[in-house]
């Protein structure tokens, strides 16, 4: 169970570390074709994503939870940025394939590894 939560925390770490890079280099708004309110999404995941692979490394069910929402909020909201405003699709947009690729990691493995961890 600890290599899944290694290898979560440590993806999770990586997205944490792109959104503060796009904090620290454009500011709040880091995509100007995209609506202030994904901006402000985005720019929230240097955070929540750093919040996450920290509970996960503390053993606390929170991070699983918190890696679930996060996967399911930002699948969703990357999947909407790539399909209705950009106008493209998977195939165009590899950083959602990946991140396609690392929610159902964490949605599959989230129901067995959730109940060996902490409260």
């Amino acid at each position: 169970m600890a290599p899944v939560l290694a290898v979560a925390a440590v993806l999770l770490a990586v997205g944490s570390l792109s959104h503060l890079t796009d904090l620290v280099r454009h500011g709040l708004y880091p995509y100007a074709w995209a609506p202030g309110w994904l901006n402000l999404y985005w720019s929230s995941l240097a955070v929540l994503d750093t919040l996450a692979a920290a509970l996960l490394i503390g053993g606390r069910r929170r991070g699983m939870d918190l890696a679930c929402a996060i996967m399911a909020t930002d699948t969703a909201a990357n999947g909407y940025a790539a399909y209705g405003i950009q106008h493209s699709g998977l195939a165009d947009q590899p950083g959602l394939g990946r991140l396609l690729a690392f929610a159902v990691l964490v949605f599959c493995v989230a129901p067995f590894v959730r109940r060996h961890l902490a409260r």
